[in-house]
């Protein structure tokens, strides 16, 4: 007999999509401090937008009776943050992981949680690819955008 892997619920996959931002969050303070100018300015615009995902993520979760995953104090980041490159470099990297939670998400939810999957998803691909262009790495776009590569 075959065993099917369990389905993630909705609740688990917005639980682990709000995990996502919150590292999200964590990572955009040592890109910051290494960007300057417009950089700079896309950095802190991108960390507001992904507090603004999580606090609405955290609220739904919280007002549904769903579990909240907690914040933890710190994260790891995947490669030392020593200058301009590197900051664009985990500033990419950062949307292109949180994209792929929200895209998890698009399957294990239905309606509005659904569409909110879908726009985060669309949100963040489009920010990797403006990431992109700043740090100068081509191709631009990726196909599947959240999909592991």
């Amino acid at each position: 007999m075959i065993e099917r892997a369990a389905r993630t619920t909705p609740a688990e996959a917005l639980g682990a999509a709000l995990s996502a931002e919150y590292a999200a969050i964590y990572a955009y303070g040592p890109i910051g401090v290494r960007l300057s100018g417009s950089a700079r300015t896309s950095a802190r615009q991108a960390e507001a937008a992904h507090r603004r995902r999580r606090d609405a993520l955290v609220m739904q979760l919280s007002t549904s009776g769903a579990t909240v995953p907690p914040d933890h104090a710190g994260y790891a980041l995947p490669f030392p943050i020593t200058d301009r490159a590197s900051a664009l470099r985990l500033a990419v990297e950062v949307e292109e992981r949180t994209a792929a939670h929200w895209r998890a998400a698009l399957a294990a939810t239905t309606g509005s949680d659904r569409d909110q999957a879908l726009d985060a998803l669309l949100d963040y691909a489009v920010r990797a690819t403006r990431w992109r262009r700043t740090a100068g790495v081509t191709p631009l776009t990726v196909p599947f955008p959240g999909r592991p590569t």
